[in-house]
């Protein structure tokens, strides 16, 4: 049986093409956070907002994990599929994240799209907070979410990195334009 909270957060870090990478993990093996070092502030305040009684302690994360993220920035674009991982969040915010899942490797859909595919055609704007909200920006990949005219839009580790992800990936997106809006 699974449990939402768990009882003690580890948190490993791992040097990536793009930045350092923080991986947090609970005692079950689950990916809890998968965030950029320059995010600090934001990985802190997700911790304690959605993990308010975990006690926070360094260490590595799973083997499993940690090869599986090697591997993806290796070439393996297809290794983080295996990834188990959990995060807190509304019934409609883990709709989008397990739809966000269903994005194969090297192909980006708009916000509008994802939001036709969960059956909620007119709820772009509430999917792109949902994508925002994601913790695990790179295993749920919501840099596979452009705008509807193709160009990049928000990732909360900055759009280098959706950039460099989704080339990485072999995705198509407008390079010339990017938008700073999420929708």
């Amino acid at each position: 049986m699974s449990k939402s909270q768990p009882d003690t957060l580890t948190i490993d870090r791992m040097s990536t093409p793009v930045g350092e990478a923080l991986i947090v993990t609970d005692e079950d093996g689950y990916l809890r956070l998968f965030q950029w070092e320059d995010e600090g502030g934001r990985r802190e305040h997700l911790i304690r907002r959605y993990y308010p009684t975990a006690k926070i302690v360094d260490g590595r994360a799973p083997a499993a994990i940690r090869k599986a993220i090697e591997a993806y920035f290796a070439g393996r674009i297809d290794a983080l599929n295996g990834i188990k991982w959990r995060g807190v969040g509304t019934d409609f915010q883990q709709t989008v994240w397990r739809a966000l899942c269903d994005i194969p490797v090297g192909v980006t859909i708009s916000y509008g799209e994802l939001a036709r595919r969960i059956g909620k055609p007119g709820a772009m704007r509430a999917v792109g907070l949902a994508n925002g909200a994601n913790p695990n920006g790179l295993v749920v990949p919501c840099h596979r979410v452009i705008g509807a005219d193709g160009t990049l839009t928000g990732y909360g580790g900055g759009l280098h990195r959706k950039r460099w992800l989704l080339k990485h990936e072999g995705a198509a997106f407008k390079e010339d334009a990017v938008q700073p809006t999420l929708i």
